[in-house]
């Protein structure tokens, strides 16, 4: 049996992935809303729970304390755990987008560094990133740089570790999790108090909404992370989605036509909207 450490394992691909890796592994699975806690003793007797707060240092230090008290040996950290902070870059508050930071980008940092060394010899940490990594999506701006500050910080570890361990980034396209009624849900107040954006932050919100049910199946994410973790010699990224390989081509042009196509397709979409 494996020992794996999972963020975000309450919900969404961090949940699906526990659920998946915890039927012949050890699955640390991390929490922040104490509700959840049975929920995931439920799901298997390898599951383990441990609390994390990724916008807590001294949280995420007990964390991995509390890791290290258990095992002395870790084959592969899922960093799964992030939310999604929403705006207008030229009013947003630079806090909430600190805190975009604190969870999609420096607590997962912060959190592996405590770990690895006793992530074993060709073991792996898998990054759970996004499509939007590729390149700048409108009023989503936060989120994208947080991911793809993620995946520059995690491969400078692969460049630099004298370690043999793989760092894998997955970035999926729209994936059908609660990710995005949540995602409405923190955002709400700055989606309300937006002037003169209101078509645009309209078009956002339905969208997610949307998104919550017609995204492609977390399975289609699971089902690749299972296979990349078994993997002796993974690639460093692997693009999940037709959406997301469309984002990875789009992200070769020049800045000047990327910023032209993505104005269209906007105006176009809340336009059209249903």
């Amino acid at each position: 049996m494996k020992t794996i450490v999972i963020t975000g394992s309450t919900s969404g691909i961090g949940n699906a992935l526990t659920k998946a890796f915890a039927k012949d592994n050890i699955v640390f699975a991390g929490y922040r809303n104490e509700d959840f806690v049975n929920d995931l003793k439920d799901i298997s007797e390898n599951v383990i729970p441990f609390y994390i707060n990724m916008e807590n240092k001294s949280s995420i230090a007990q964390a991995a304390a509390f890791i290290r008290s258990k095992s002395k040996n870790i084959d592969t950290i899922i960093n799964a755990a992030g939310c999604v902070i929403a705006g207008v870059m030229e009013s947003i508050d630079v806090e909430r987008i600190r805190t975009q930071f604190e969870v999609n980008t420096f607590g997962h940092l912060d959190f592996s560094q405590r770990l690895l060394d006793i992530v074993n010899d060709n073991g792996k940490i898998i990054n759970i990133s996004s499509m939007a990594s590729f390149g700048i999506f409108p009023f989503v701006a936060p989120y994208c740089a947080s991911k793809r500050a993620l995946d520059i910080l995690f491969n400078a570890i692969q460049l630099e570790t004298h370690k043999n361990i793989k760092i894998i980034s997955i970035k999926p396209g729209v994936i059908a999790t609660p990710l995005w009624g949540k995602s409405v849900n923190i955002n709400s107040k700055s989606i309300k108090e937006t002037k003169g954006f209101d078509a645009e932050m309209n078009y956002l919100v339905k969208n997610a909404l949307k998104n919550e049910h017609n995204g492609l199946d977390v399975k289609k994410v699971v089902d690749l992370i299972v296979k990349v973790e078994n993997m002796k010699k993974p690639k460093p990224s692997y693009t999940v989605g037709s959406d997301a390989k469309w984002a990875e081509v789009l992200s070769k042009f020049p800045q000047s036509a990327i910023n032209k196509i993505v104005r269209f397709g906007l105006k176009y979409k809340i336009n059209h909207q249903s």
